[in-house]
């Protein structure tokens, strides 16, 4: 990304959090239209399950409205809710813990039914072999070590460029690279070359769940779940858990 694009991705960013500071509905759905597949592919990252994701983005969501007039565009907005989401979705794995939660479940059968049914553009048998391959990528990428599975959902997944992917985490550049470098290392001793086939499409995000999250978050702004959350702005800089 060139100067002049950074800089112009960074003035639309700033144009965007004002107008949802205003509590403009229109572009606070646009906001989470247009990052939901990342902030989901985080917190499904952390969290390993496709409720629970979810369930941290929308909170991570209404955090962000309530704390957005605080944003000053020192990063990029993008950055700032990944930060957001990251902090909720750890938030939710400690409060787990103390609860003595052990396992979370893991992507139910309605889910991959759905995830099938976002692609109509192959063949009966082409569909299922890539959500064959899908699931065994995604099975492969929930058993990576935590520190490489969230740096390989942005690095790998969502090709984020290694300085956004820190900014976004509070590590070092060089770390960001080692993990991203051992998660496929890993994967692909697990998978060989299916890895490049099936990546693209793993935890596939559109249709009914990002409507469903979108949906979700306005009705509970429109009943007051916004007013009742405490901020959640991002952490100060430094390794998150």
């Amino acid at each position: 990304m060139n100067a002049s694009t950074a800089a112009q991705g960074q003035e639309e960013d700033a144009v965007l959090a004002a107008r949802v500071a205003a509590r403009d509905p229109t572009a606070f759905e646009q906001l989470m239209r247009q990052h939901n597949r990342r902030l989901f592919r985080v917190a499904r990252a952390i969290l390993k399950s496709d409720a629970d994701a979810e369930d941290a983005v929308q909170d991570a969501y209404l955090s962000a409205y309530r704390a957005i007039g605080r944003f000053r565009g020192d990063a990029r907005l993008s950055t700032w809710l990944t930060r957001i989401v990251v902090n909720e979705a750890y938030g939710r794995l400690r409060r787990a813990a103390r609860a003595e939660v052990v396992a979370l479940p893991g992507m139910s059968e309605q889910a991959q039914e759905a995830a099938m049914g976002e692609s109509n553009a192959l063949t009966p048998e082409q569909e299922v072999l890539r959500g064959e391959l899908r699931r065994v990528l995604e099975r492969h990428i929930d058993a990576l070590p935590e520190a490489f599975r969230t740096v390989f959902m942005l690095r790998d997944v969502e090709e984020l460029p290694v300085e956004e992917v820190a900014a976004a985490l509070g590590i070092p550049e060089a770390t960001v690279r080692t993990r991203s470098f051992r998660a496929r290392a890993l994967l692909r001793s697990a998978m060989s070359h299916e890895i490049d086939v099936a990546t693209l499409d793993a935890f596939a995000f559109a249709g009914a769940r990002c409507d469903r999250i979108v949906a979700n978050v306005l009705s509970r702004l429109a009943g007051g779940d916004a007013a009742a959350l405490p901020a959640s702005p991002p952490s100060s800089p430094g390794e998150l858990p």
